[in-house]
C-alpha cells in the first residue's frame, strides 16, 4: 500500500471513530450512558419495590434483580451512594430522599406509558410490562408529564397498581390479598401483580383481568373455586397471592349521596367527585376536556324528548351528553353539598 493510500485509510477510520454524533465512539458513548441509566434506575426500583415488600435490599438482592456480576453491583452501589441517591449500611441499602424520588418517577413513567399503551394502542395486558420496561428510561419529566395530561390523570395502571403523581405522592391501594378473601362476598379486582412473569400469564390464563367482579364460592387449601361475572374459574392459592380485591359495593368507592349525572333530573344542580374507575382512555380524556373535572359545578339545563343527547351547564359553557356518557361521571347533588359545607 502506498503512502497516501495509508493515509486515506487513517482518515476513513479517524472520520468512523470519531465523526460527532454518528461515529463509532459517539455510538458507544451514548450506548453506555443509556445502559447505566438503565441499570441506576432499575437499581432505584428494586430498592423501592424491596423496601415496601420485605424491608432494606442488599448487593445480592440487586445482584438476582439486576441479572449483574457481584462486581459490577459493587461498583453500581458505590457510583449510587456517590451520586446521593442510597446509603449503604449494616442493615442494608437504604433510598435517601433524592434517590425516592427518581424512583418514584421511573415507576411513575412506567405505570403511565402501560396505560397509554392499553388505552391508546390497545395492547394486550400481558405485554405491557417488558414494553413499559424499555420506554420508562427514556421518557423526561416534562414527557411523562405531557403524557399525564393526555391520559386525563389516571390514577391506576392496567394493572391496578396506584401511579405515583408529579410530586411523588402514592395512593394507598385498599384491598385484599383474594386468600383472604370471605367467601360468597362479591369483590372487584383491584389489583394484579404482573411480577413474576409466569405467574401473571397464569392468572391471565384462567381468564382474571383488574376491574372484574369476583366470588369466592368455596374455599380449599390449595385453591379456590369462583365465580368470576358469568364464568366460574378455579386458581391455586400460590397464585391468587399477586390477587389484591376490594369491595365491589358502590357506596365503598362514592359518598353515600353520591349519584350519577345521568341519574340528576332537569333543573338539578350539583358537585362534581370524579369518574368511575371503568372510565378509561379516550373516553375520560374527552369528558374532562369538556370541563367535568372534580369540584366543577354541573347543572341539568335541558331534557330531550327522546332522550339523548341531553344538555348540561359546565363551567359556564353549555354541553352535551349522551346517557352512556353522562353514567361515568359522580355528582354530589347540590343540596348534599350545602350540607357538607354547613358541616364543616
Amino acid at each position: 500500500m502506498t503512502v497516501w493510500g495509508i493515509l486515506l485509510a487513517a482518515i476513513l477510520t479517524a472520520a468512523i471513530l470519531f465523526v460527532p454524533k454518528a461515529g463509532l465512539l459517539a455510538l458507544w458513548n451514548r450506548f453506555r450512558s443509556h445502559r447505566d441509566r438503565t441499570r441506576s434506575e432499575d437499581a432505584l426500583k428494586h430498592i423501592l419495590a424491596w423496601r415496601q415488600r420485605s424491608g432494606p435490599a442488599s448487593l445480592e438482592s440487586l445482584a438476582g434483580s439486576l441479572r449483574l456480576s457481584p462486581s459490577t453491583v459493587l461498583h453500581l452501589a458505590t457510583r449510587l451512594e456517590t451520586a446521593g441517591w442510597i446509603q449503604c449500611g449494616a442493615a442494608g441499602i437504604e433510598l435517601t430522599p433524592a434517590g425516592e424520588r427518581r424512583a418514584l418517577q421511573v415507576v411513575r413513567a412506567h405505570r403511565l406509558w402501560e396505560r397509554h399503551l392499553a388505552d391508546d394502542a390497545n395492547m394486550p395486558i400481558g405485554r405491557l410490562h417488558q414494553a413499559a420496561e424499555r420506554a420508562e428510561h427514556s421518557l423526561t419529566v416534562s414527557q411523562v408529564a405531557r403524557l399525564d395530561a393526555h391520559l386525563g390523570h389516571p390514577q391506576h395502571d392496567p394493572h391496578g397498581d396506584p401511579i405515583p403523581s408529579a410530586d411523588g405522592r402514592v395512593a394507598s391501594l385498599n384491598a385484599v390479598c383474594l386468600n383472604d378473601w370471605p367467601v360468597d362476598m362479591p369483590g372487584r379486582i383491584a389489583h394484579i401483580e404482573d411480577e413474576p412473569d409466569a405467574v401473571f400469564r397464569r392468572i391471565l390464563a384462567a381468564g382474571l383481568r383488574p376491574s372484574q367482579v369476583v366470588r369466592v364460592v368455596e374455599a380449599h387449601d390449595a385453591s379456590l373455586r369462583m365465580q368470576v361475572e358469568d364464568a366460574e374459574c378455579v386458581i391455586d392459592r400460590a397464585l391468587a397471592i399477586n390477587i389484591h380485591v376490594s369491595s365491589a359495593r358502590r357506596d365503598d368507592l362514592y359518598p353515600a349521596d353520591a349519584a350519577r349525572l345521568s341519574d340528576m333530573r332537569q333543573g338539578d344542580s350539583g358537585e362534581i367527585i370524579g369518574m368511575g374507575p371503568e372510565c378509561t382512555g379516550f373516553s375520560r380524556r374527552r369528558l374532562l376536556d369538556l370541563g367535568l373535572t372534580p369540584g366543577a359545578s354541573v347543572q341539568v339545563v335541558l331534557d330531550n324528548t327522546f332522550g339523548d343527547p341531553r344538555a348540561f351547564r359546565v363551567r359556564g359553557t353549555t354541553i352535551a351528553l349522551r346517557r352512556e356518557q353522562a353514567e361515568h361521571v359522580w355528582v354530589r347533588p347540590r343540596e348534599s353539598a350545602a350540607r357538607m359545607e354547613v358541616s364543616r
